[in-house]
């Protein structure tokens, strides 16, 4: 049986990896997808904790998690889609176009 601290160690090393992508990267797919890792993270964490108490509580919670993170891929990639058409370019810079 693998330990939880392994577990929670390799969530906290995928988060802080994606805090690392949304900080440093320009384009917009790479910081979508840098949150999109941070997301799973916390669902490794979620299952890694549901898994050493015995509950599935932490597990339920994943399958919400995964529901609102496919809606938010599906928004999120038609507006990149949006600002490409519109920029032809996926630079965070050029999101401007997106303010009022």
């Amino acid at each position: 049986m693998v330990p939880l601290h392994y577990y929670l160690s390799l969530s906290a090393l995928l988060f802080v990896v994606g805090v690392i992508g949304v900080i440093v990267q320009r384009n917009v797919i790479t910081i979508f997808m840098s949150i999109e890792l941070m997301l799973n993270a916390v669902n490794l964490a979620f299952v890694a904790f549901a898994r050493a108490h015995q509950h599935v509580d932490g597990q339920i919670f994943v399958f919400f998690v995964m529901t609102v993170a496919a809606a938010e891929a599906g928004v999120g990639l038609a507006i990149i889609l949006a600002l490409f058409r519109n920029r032809e370019s996926v630079d965070i810079d050029d999101a401007d176009i997106l303010k009022w």
